[in-house]
């Protein structure tokens, strides 16, 4: 038997779990592109009862860079268990994961909840990203294939597409996946893994201390980085996406964090 549901989320404490789940956990965490791309052309899902602890991890994560998935937010384990038919094991392991990838935190004898960062990790964040993206995006101006080209110029039409529909959950997606696309035509996997978590943190920080849909998606801001990587300018590249991460950086107030308490069966079913 198969349950339709718009995204997924987890429940529970882990304490006495770690121990054993540690010897289990031995998984890739490289960002499958292909099919997480699949996935988003549907906003109804269908799971049957063999699904996975990873498809379990992608829905999660789909939701929070959708920021649909508010930071904070508690997690009910039996909630995802009865939604895929799957035992707690199986979601144990997948919240197990899911922290590794710092998208959820495990408190003891509390559960599982979507990770809150603060003022402080917000900041180290953006510090992190000012670092690594303007290197990344020389790197790529001056290597990208014409396959790269192709990948990035498809992505700004979608972006384009849906700017023009005023689709809030789906610019707020494109957005941070833009910059995991840049990882992802360098070909290097550890660049790729780096990105998507910086990215997801980001995701956390905007739902939590941004104000508009501005915030992360400046307008025209990513086609203009992706020109200048067309015409293989590295210094434009450079220059350009780190004026675009000072302007989501700027747009953030991290002295008036959203608090707004979820309506976790509104989500459950789409709302």
């Amino acid at each position: 038997m198969s349950t339709k549901i718009w995204v997924v989320f987890a429940n529970g404490s882990l304490s006495g779990y770690r121990k054993r789940l540690n010897q289990k956990t031995q998984h890739k965490s490289v960002f499958n592109v292909s099919r997480v791309q699949s996935a988003e052309q549907h906003e109804v899902l269908e799971f049957s009862d063999s699904a996975d602890e990873q498809l379990i991890i992608d829905r999660v994560f789909r939701a929070v860079m959708e920021q649909r998935l508010a930071p904070g937010t508690k997690l009910n384990e039996s909630v995802l268990c009865k939604t895929f038919g799957v035992g707690r094991m199986r979601v144990r392991r997948a919240l197990l994961l899911l922290a590794n990838q710092g998208i959820v935190d495990l408190q003891s004898n509390r559960g599982a909840f979507v990770a809150c960062p603060d003022p402080r990790e917000a900041n180290e964040v953006f510090e992190a990203r000012m670092h690594l993206e303007p290197s990344l995006v020389r790197q790529v101006a001056l290597e990208i294939d014409a396959a790269g080209v192709k990948i990035l110029k498809d992505h700004i039409a979608q972006e384009i597409s849906a700017q023009s529909r005023t689709d809030r959950t789906e610019l707020i997606r494109l957005s941070g996946e833009f910059h995991v696309k840049i990882a992802t035509v360098t070909g290097n996997t550890v660049l790729h893994k780096v990105m998507r978590e910086l990215v997801t943190r980001t995701s956390l920080i905007v739902g939590l201390f941004g104000s508009t849909l501005h915030t992360c998606c400046p307008d025209d801001e990513h086609e203009q980085i992706f020109r200048a990587i067309e015409r293989r300018d590295p210094d434009a590249s450079a220059d350009l996406i780190r004026e675009h991460l000072q302007h989501i950086q700027r747009s953030l107030n991290l002295a008036m964090p959203k608090m707004d308490e979820p309506d976790l069966v509104s989500i459950l079913r789409g709302g």
